[in-house]
């Protein structure tokens, strides 16, 4: 038995009394260790990546509080909270996580029966339901004190930051890679002012601080089997306190791009408009009224800004030797970072469109 077999063992043993009689890796998660363990009936149990989540406690009180929250308001009007969110289960001896001779951490959760997840969006009602469903997300922590949530990651969505990082970056040039990155290198410095433009808000009282989920793809939705509707929102790794509207511009960013973030064919890269007006239709109407005047203003906005940030992470990445998305060849960050900035171009030429649309759903 090898050593990760002993530390499954120690969890399996952390949180049942009898050894279960299947355990096996589930998903295609790449951060976390994920396994479908099966007893007297089906759970997941989870092995916290350490090296991202440094602070696996903070991280776990984050999530068990956000999901009794969500379970109290969904308890208030007789709602169904075997589903509503996830579930945390307690070790045997009461704990809301294990923590293994080797100093890796566990938790458990029941497995959300009848549901699945969706890797990519098939049609524009999906995409719609998705918003639907992280806008829901936002309206039931609307109420939450976000300021006592710790931050899992620090400065995720600080993009005054990542131009810092970048331009940092820029300057030491450990990898001699900047002869090759000049345009995209330019490209982000003609934007700089553009970077701030949400912190500026904030600091003006217009753009509040919510609870945010921060990995707003549509596979982190779960979707009944049957009746194909959202039920609720998955991975809380990254909730901590931000602008809801981040949220949102990070699901545009992600799935109504007509091409792949690994596309390099940059004729293929376009802003789906009807994608876009889709989930925003969803979104507004999950949020139900929680967001005020300003933020939803700035929803095209927050779009064209996360693919900014996106795209300079992956150039800093480029810059810096590769040292933390994970790459298929050497040069897949800076086509990933030309990527986004084709992106970006096309939504800035799209912008009046999409202010339009946002206008029409108010």
């Amino acid at each position: 038995m090898n050593q990760r077999d002993l530390n499954i063992s120690e969890a399996l043993g952390a949180y049942f009394a009898k050894v279960p009689s299947y355990c096996e890796p589930y998903g295609n998660g790449y951060i976390n260790d994920t396994f479908l363990v099966i007893s007297d009936k089906r759970y997941i149990l989870q092995r916290i990546n350490t090296s991202i989540f440094t602070r696996p406690v903070e991280l776990m009180e984050n999530i068990l509080g956000v999901t009794e929250h969500i379970r109290n308001k969904v308890c208030q009007v007789g709602g169904d909270v075997s589903r509503c969110t996830l579930v945390v289960l307690p070790t045997i001896e009461g704990e809301n996580y294990f923590c293994d001779s080797s100093d890796h951490y566990w938790r458990l959760y029941e497995f959300t029966e009848g549901t699945v997840t969706l890797e990519q969006v098939e049609n524009v009602d999906q995409f719609y339901k998705c918003g639907k469903a992280f806008g829901y997300f936002q309206q039931m922590l609307a109420d939450y004190p976000a300021n006592t949530l710790h931050e899992p990651i620090a400065n995720l969505h600080n993009t005054p930051w990542r131009y810092e990082n970048l331009m940092r970056a820029v300057d030491n040039d450990v990898c001699g890679r900047l002869s090759e990155a000049m345009k995209e290198v330019q490209f982000a410095k003609d934007r700089e002012a553009f970077c701030s433009i949400l912190e500026e808000s904030h600091r003006e009282g217009k753009l509040p601080l919510h609870v945010t989920h921060n990995d707003t793809k549509l596979n982190n939705i779960l979707f009944d089997e049957i009746t194909g509707e959202p039920v609720c929102a998955i991975d809380l790794d990254t909730v901590m306190p931000g602008y809801a509207i981040t949220d949102f511009g990070d699901s545009i960013r992600s799935g109504a791009n007509t091409a792949g973030d690994s596309e390099t064919d940059l004729s293929k890269v376009k802003l789906d408009l009807e994608l876009f007006g889709a989930y925003a239709k969803g979104f507004l109407e999950g949020c139900n009224g929680s967001l005020n005047e300003t933020e939803i203003e700035l929803l095209p906005v927050s779009a064209m800004l996360i693919t900014l940030e996106c795209g300079m992470r992956f150039l800093t990445d480029y810059l810096e030797g590769d040292t933390y998305f994970k790459i298929h060849y050497p040069d897949h960050n800076l086509h990933r970072a030309r990527n986004q900035f084709a992106l970006l171009q096309d939504m800035e030429s799209k912008l009046d469109q999409m202010k339009a649309m946002i206008d029409d759903l108010k």
